[in-house]
């Protein structure tokens, strides 16, 4: 395993791999990303391996620009908008594959529609470089919490991942946020990265939530999904024994001080600070060898959605 700080070098060799059908792990402003020639199966094969994935959950197919999506996805006006306005950034798109496209039928699952996403930073100019889109979901074992650095990669895969480019934890900290629009309507498919809110002010029209009963038509639609080892108890209002707690605002969680650790997602309230946090801080609770993380309840508003949807699938039954 190489792992390279994100430099021209790194560009060229991130290409070089993929080019070969290798898997690189690859930062974005959301989370970390495996990703694989998206045109080449074998490859894309290795990353349903290598994370354990059911192989009917499909992948994002990462693009560096409206030409590139608009070659292998039928992009309808409104779908154009809101790429005019928010791409590069945390929004991805389920489109209806054209007739004619390289892509290989595992990158969507064998679907008729795939999701495309145009990332911000190194990840899009890797893109570029290679001149094809790339698979990428998050990198994590299928299941499990998504990784925002390039040590959690590292920890997570050790040898079976042979490159990560290291871009220093992620910005924003939860995946992106996927949309699907059918005539004039827009169903969110997953909260993400960027507020429902903001794509309603650009579109003027209401999104329309997605039962999760629905069928898989984009990654992070499985009911249990993003879960450390830990269980996970939402909506706290105290601590039980040997429960670690994982607390939000200035909220004041009864018997807090009898957690057997405690981290807070932001203590001023800031909802974009406390996605950032998510994962790592789950992470970091879930090394105290707990068996369960009391959660404080957090806000479904702007980010606040997207949050709680993580956490309500972490706290889902498992198999």
């Amino acid at each position: 395993m190489i792992v390279l700080a994100s430099s021209k070098d790194a560009v060229s060799k991130a290409v070089s791999y993929l080019d070969k059908g290798e898997l690189v792990a690859l930062p974005t402003e959301t989370v970390y990303g495996l990703a694989a020639d998206a045109t080449n199966g074998k490859a894309v094969a290795n990353i349903f391996k290598t994370k354990g994935r059911p192989q009917f959950n499909p992948l994002i197919a990462h693009i560096s620009g409206m030409d590139m999506a608009g070659d292998i996805v039928e992009i309808d006006e409104i779908s154009k908008m809101l790429m005019d306005t928010f791409w590069p950034g945390p929004l991805t798109f389920v489109l209806p594959l054209k007739n004619k496209t390289l892509i290989d039928p595992l990158t969507s699952a064998g679907l008729k529609t795939l999701a495309v996403r145009n990332p911000v930073g190194i990840f899009a100019t890797i893109v570029k470089e290679l001149g094809r889109p790339v698979a990428a979901p998050s990198a994590n074992i299928s299941g499990r919490l998504s990784s925002t650095s390039a040590t959690d990669v590292a920890d997570m895969f050790g040898e079976k991942v042979p490159l990560i480019i290291d871009g220093g934890p992620t910005r924003v900290g939860v995946e992106s946020t996927i949309i699907k629009v059918v005539g004039d309507h827009i169903y969110l498919l997953r909260p993400g990265g960027l507020a429902a809110e903001k794509i309603e002010k650009i579109s003027g029209i209401k999104l329309e939530r997605v039962d999760q009963r629905a069928a898989i038509e984009a990654p992070g639609m499985l009911k249990s999904h993003y879960a450390p080892n830990a269980f996970v108890r939402l909506d706290a209002k105290d601590v039980k024994n040997d429960e670690a707690l994982l607390a939000f605002g200035k909220q004041q969680t009864r018997n807090a001080g009898s957690a057997v650790a405690m981290l807070n997602l932001s203590e001023k309230g800031n909802l974009e600070e406390a996605a950032s946090n998510l994962f790592h801080y789950l992470k970091e609770l879930d090394r105290k060898d707990v068996k369960c993380i009391a959660v404080e309840p957090i806000p479904f508003t702007g980010l606040g959605e997207a949050i709680n949807d993580r956490l309500q699938r972490a706290a889902a039954p498992r198999k």
